[in-house]
C-alpha cells in the first residue's frame, strides 16, 4: 500500500534538499580556496602582527630611498618598504616593473621569511596622481576628458 505524497509536501522537500545542496556547494567553494585569499598588509601592520611564513600576503607601502640595492647575480634586489611608522626589508628575483623605482609606491605578493624579511613572488609598482599614458601625454586636459568619455 502506497502513501501517496502531497504536492505542497514534495515541495517543501525538494526545496530542503535544494538549500542543502546550495549550502554545501558554498562550503565546499569557500574550503577550496581557504588558502588563496592574499591578505593586505602594511609595513606597521606586520611588525606589529606578523604574519605565519607560509601564508601567502601582500605587502603596500613606499620604496624607501636609497635602499634599493641589487645582488650580484644580477636578478635579486633587496629593498625596504616602509609606510611612515615602520619598514619592512624585502627581497625579489626577477624582473621589475618599470615604474618600480625609490620613492615610489609598491604591492610585493610573497610570504614572510623565517628570517623577518619578506620574500616577494611579484612587484606591483604604483604609479602616483599625475600619471598620464603616453598615448595621452601630448593632449590637452579637454582632449583627455573627451578620449575618457568615449570609452565609457
Amino acid at each position: 500500500m502506497a502513501v501517496a505524497v502531497k504536492a505542497k509536501h514534495q515541495r517543501l522537500v525538494l526545496l530542503v534538499g535544494a538549500l542543502v545542496v546550495l549550502v554545501g556547494a558554498a562550503l565546499l567553494a569557500a574550503w577550496a580556496l581557504r588558502n588563496q585569499a592574499s591578505y593586505f598588509y602594511v609595513p606597521s601592520e606586520i611588525v606589529a602582527r606578523p604574519p605565519e611564513p607560509d601564508r601567502a600576503v601582500r605587502l603596500g607601502g613606499m620604496v624607501e630611498r636609497g635602499s634599493l640595492k641589487t645582488a650580484s647575480d644580477g636578478v635579486t634586489i633587496h629593498f625596504v618598504v616602509q609606510d611612515g611608522k615602520a619598514r619592512v626589508p624585502v627581497t625579489f628575483r626577477g624582473i621589475v616593473p618599470s615604474l618600480f623605482v625609490e620613492g615610489s609606491g609598491v604591492v610585493a605578493e610573497g610570504r614572510m621569511g623565517t628570517d623577518g624579511a619578506f620574500v616577494a613572488d611579484n612587484l606591483l609598482a604604483k604609479h602616483d596622481e599625475n600619471y598620464v599614458p603616453r598615448e595621452m601625454q601630448d593632449m590637452s586636459k579637454e582632449q583627455a576628458r573627451k578620449v575618457v568619455a568615449e570609452t565609457q
